[in-house]
């Protein structure tokens, strides 16, 4: 069963066209909160503790449909994660490692709640990463099961660089640069994003 995503204004649109094996975990890191700030619009973003529910799959399991050419890319630091977003109307997408060779995709919930509620297609939230980044009282969600899952997610996503399953990724060419300029922001701008107003 498959899960669609769109960014607010609709331009961008596709589809998770496989949700099996996928897990659903809320994020605290102070990144994700400067990301959101960043975007412009934290309220539909995070929750009350600064947390970004995603939803990590393989990234071959994710395929736009429409606007392609809205898919744009930054990243906080030369050699951060990648975050994609819809220019159109800085919708976040998802956020993927810098080497295709490991195909993970964290999709925010954002770009998937604008076409359906997460859940019955995706589990509950299964972990609670980064509390400590948390800017209030964050749960303490996850425990051994859901920490084997994850080890089985990523034993999976290791195995894509023997498979060359990583190939497939949507976010990055056949010679394995990303499919959208990468924006590095000025150190000032980061560092403005990453300040919590009092």
């Amino acid at each position: 069963m498959g899960h669609p995503f769109r960014c607010r204004c609709g331009q961008l649109q596709g589809e998770v066209v496989d949700t099996r094996g996928a897990m659903r975990a809320v994020c605290y890191c102070r990144d994700c909160q400067a990301y959101a700030r960043w975007l412009g619009g934290t309220g539909d973003v995070l929750d009350a503790a600064g947390g970004t529910d995603v939803v990590a799959t393989h990234a071959r399991h994710v395929r736009f449909t429409a606007g392609r050419p809205q898919l744009a890319c930054m990243s906080l630091s030369p050699k951060g994660l990648l975050r994609w977003y819809a220019a159109c109307c800085k919708t976040p997408i998802g956020n993927t490692p810098r080497d295709r060779k490991l195909p993970y995709v964290g999709l925010v919930h954002t770009c998937l709640e604008q076409a359906r509620p997460l859940e019955p297609t995706f589990p509950p939230v299964q972990m609670d990463v980064n509390r400590a980044g948390a800017a209030g009282r964050a749960p303490a969600r996850g425990g051994p099961l859901a920490m084997l899952k994850f080890g089985a997610m990523v034993l999976r996503l290791g195995a894509a660089r023997f498979t060359g399953s990583y190939r497939a990724s949507p976010f990055f060419d056949a010679q394995g640069a990303p499919v959208a300029p990468v924006h590095v922001p000025p150190k000032a701008e980061v560092d403005a994003a990453r300040r919590v107003a009092p």
